[in-house]
């Protein structure tokens, strides 16, 4: 409880420990020169497409109230105010799911009782105290209590946006056989024969964006094309296909009625529907003094819920593995967002908060940047000692200096840090030329350590861009409505490798007598360590707990409370579990890291296959965004590899002894 007796002392030192580095946040993109353009156009893409698909959704929700301007914009301007004024400008910042669905419920309410003219005034209030909310808990240091939210709520969380997001493509799906709300039956598109059309085309649209999206999100790994080809597909592959089916939507037979498929609809930023939006603070005097303090309910779980959401993106923006430099500022981040939550209120806009997975994906985009510009001089200098004949040990010496040259650390650090790589090289002056000569490249490739550039530019301009997209709001509008449909089922399905919730409900269904497939690849580490029956019980407790969840989320207008569970799981975790699972299993299954075990065979074979797989030469072309995406799950996250267990260690379900049969 010391954190309550010293207010604003996390926010004190969070801003002095950024300003000694806030100058050269901008001063060090010189050193990347264009290349900075890339990972700013990847991350545009990441976020602006999901901003616009929940735009659409919350247009549908609130009857046109709100649109993919309002959220576009409000992304726009909490973007370009955290990357110039925040604490970690690495994390990217959006309108995500959780507001949609808390301004879904503030609607009805709104339209069940003051109007619906009053909405945006109402909702101006609710961020009014949920900004007051977040300044008190950056006040009070509450961040420090983040790291009690552990993975089983984080991976809880996220599956519950995701069966949210099937949710709402089926619902769209539905939708496309029905007649949308408002417009005039007797229209020729909504004859039955065109709506049934209308139906199956959005079937068709929807399903081929989310099959062609998933498959070039692996495209790193496609045996064919180049690897500049195979990255431009992975890392562009899915608005490029929101492009394809939004033309191929234009192929449709011209005896066809205008309208079909069905497309977005949004009023333009220069209509009055939309300029309405920045004089909405006048009306907030018509609010009745009954609702303005009834308005404080939902600002409680909103910031919870954006308390819980932004701190937790920042984590995954900042995890160890990336060995940042700069140091972190939750709670000055939290009163910024307070800031940015006011402001967006009282312009009638939805607010933005961190969001997943866009902020490790800039992370580890920038992550790449720096690699390929030290292993490009690291690669040089090592060649020119070569070909001067220079030994091992000076070649290693060379890309030591370039290290520091590029880094500016202490040569203390930088010794830890390239233990691995000058292993790997002085190696060779033990072997000799026994296997083969040296190959500094694909040394390099594999002992560099990770290292970010990092800077506030691509976020500034990452945001700039999506603000320059709501002047391109007539070209979104071609989006036909079913491939946004897609893209939702996209991000639910894309969402779940990487969650160990996921992958225990699949472990589930796999039958005894086949487990060992599990163990021969890389795997989990608590397949190996933890019992089956507490792998069971532990999920099944999840799967229940997610089920509420859900079900919360139904319930008319009390379903805003759907957060209150997630900090309920607070004390669960720390007075229930450990009642109901001996300790060290509840460590595995509930781990603060991903800790994937490469592999094994458990069926014998031949020791010549064997040795020829330990001798397989590795993929010269590939690169090194490649590596990190096996490294990273789809949330962000950076797995901590180990080799498996020895024979006297290894079990795989002591309770099941036909395990290995």
């Amino acid at each position: 409880m010391d954190h309550l007796k010293t207010p604003f002392k996390g926010v004190s030192n969070d801003v002095k420990g950024r300003l000694a580095c806030y100058k050269k946040d901008w001063l060090d993109t010189c050193g990347s020169g264009a290349r900075i353009l890339a990972p700013t156009a990847y991350i545009f893409f990441a976020s602006a497409l999901p901003v616009i698909a929940f735009g659409e959704q919350l247009s549908r929700e609130t009857d046109g109230s709100l649109g993919p301007v309002e959220t576009l914009v409000s992304t726009a301007i909490c973007g370009v105010i955290h990357a110039v004024l925040g604490g970690q400008p690495l994390m990217i910042l959006g309108v995500a799911e959780p507001t949609i669905i808390m301004y879904t419920y503030l609607y009805n309410f709104a339209k069940s009782s003051i109007g619906k003219e009053l909405y945006l005034a109402w909702s101006a209030w609710v961020c009014v105290w949920t900004a007051l909310f977040l300044f008190l808990l950056a006040a009070f240091n509450a961040c420090t209590i983040i790291t009690r939210f552990t993975r089983v709520a984080g991976e809880l969380f996220g599956m519950l946006i995701c069966v949210l997001f099937i949710q709402e493509a089926i619902k769209g799906v539905v939708s496309e056989f029905h007649i949308p709300k408002g417009e005039n039956g007797s229209k020729e598109q909504f004859q039955f024969q065109w709506l049934y059309t209308n139906g199956l085309l959005s079937i068709i649209f929807s399903f081929g964006v989310l099959i062609t999206a998933l498959k070039s999100r692996e495209a790193r790994s496609w045996r064919y094309g180049t690897g500049t080809f195979r990255s431009f597909i992975a890392d562009y592959g899915v608005p490029l296909m929101i492009v394809v089916w939004t033309a191929l939507s234009y192929s449709v037979p011209s005896n066809i009625p205008s309208g079909l498929p069905r497309r977005l609809i949004s009023a333009l930023p220069w209509e009055s529907e939309s300029l309405y939006h920045w004089t909405v603070v006048k009306d907030m005097g018509k609010v009745s003094v009954g609702y303005i303090f009834a308005a404080i309910i939902p600002a409680v779980m909103i910031a919870g819920l954006y308390f819980f959401d932004h701190s937790v993106a920042s984590q995954m923006a900042q995890q160890k593995e990336f060995n940042l430099k700069n140091p972190s500022a939750y709670h000055y981040d939290i009163l910024l967002l307070g800031f940015m939550t006011l402001l967006c209120g009282l312009l009638g806009l939805p607010p933005s908060n961190g969001v997943l997975p866009q902020s490790p994906m800039h992370t580890r985009s920038l992550a790449v940047l720096k690699k390929q510009l030290i292993r490009r001089k690291m690669v040089k200098r090592a060649k020119e000692g070569m070909k001067q004949q220079a030994s091992h040990s000076e070649i290693y010496g060379r890309m030591h200096e370039v290290f520091i040259e590029m880094e500016s650390a202490p040569s203390q650090t930088v010794e830890k840090e390239l233990a691995n790589l000058k292993e790997a090289v002085l190696k060779h002056d033990d072997e000799g030329e026994a296997n083969g000569q040296f190959d500094p490249e694909r040394c390099i490739d594999m002992h560099l350590p990770v290292r970010v550039n990092e800077q506030r530019v691509s976020n500034f301009l990452q945001s700039i861009l999506v603000g320059l997209a709501v002047c391109t709001m007539p070209v979104i509008k071609m989006i036909p409505t079913c491939v946004l449909w897609g893209y939702f089922a996209y991000m639910a399905i894309d969402s779940l490798p990487g969650n160990q919730f996921w992958e225990r409900i699949l472990l589930i269904f796999v039958p005894p007598r086949r487990r060992f497939k599990v163990i021969e690849e890389f795997h989990a580490s608590f397949v190996e360590t933890v019992p089956f029956k507490y792998i069971f019980m532990f999920t099944a407790f999840q799967f229940a707990y997610l089920l509420m969840c859900f079900g919360i989320t139904w319930i008319p207008i009390a379903g805003i409370l759907f957060p209150l569970p997630f900090f309920l799981l607070i004390s669960i975790r720390e007075h229930v579990l450990p009642k109901m699972f001996p300790p060290q299993h509840l460590q595995e299954l509930d781990a603060a890291e991903y800790e994937e075990i490469e592999g094994r065979p458990v069926r014998a074979r031949g020791q010549s296959q064997r040795d020829d797989e330990s001798t397989a030469d590795v993929d010269e072309d590939e690169d090194s965004a490649e590596i990190l995406d096996e490294m990273t799950t789809r949330r962000g996250e950076i797995k901590r590899r180990s080799m498996s267990f020895n024979d006297k260690q290894f079990q795989v379900f002591p309770d099941e002894p036909g395990a290995h049969s």
